[in-house]
């Protein structure tokens, strides 16, 4: 066994990293990626445009929708098919308090990461 002296010299500090979802009965409800969509399709009007500025396909984009809403008790998103005055979608009161919901339990995620790293050594 080779021993390297300066290897232990440096102080080895670790943090903890991770990603949570939340889930109904059905399966995942809420996570990173389907609250960025969320909060493009409340900058762009549009599930398409939105999903096009997270480069995601269209499909991938309106099944996300359809699940968060049909999991939801009442839907987060709200459209309007095309046609000549176009479609659209918006958030929804429960949209928006789902955006919020899962920035409160990120903050808090992050903060139990940042104080269980204080103390990871091996």
């Amino acid at each position: 066994m080779i021993h390297n002296e300066t290897m232990n010299t440096v102080p080895n500090t670790y943090h903890l990293r991770g990603r949570f979802w939340i889930e109904s009965p059905q399966g995942t409800f809420l996570g990173q990626g389907r609250v960025a969509l969320l909060e493009r399709i409340r900058e762009h009007g549009s599930i398409s445009a939105a999903a096009r500025s997270i480069e995601m396909s269209y499909r991938q984009a309106w099944a996300l929708v359809n699940s968060m809403n049909t999991y939801s008790h009442t839907p987060l998103v709200s459209s309007a098919t095309g046609g000549k005055g176009g479609g659209g979608a918006s958030l929804t009161e429960t949209g928006e308090k789902a955006i919020a919901l899962y920035h409160a339990v990120r903050a808090d995620f992050d903060a139990f990461l940042a104080k269980r790293s204080e103390s990871l050594t091996l």
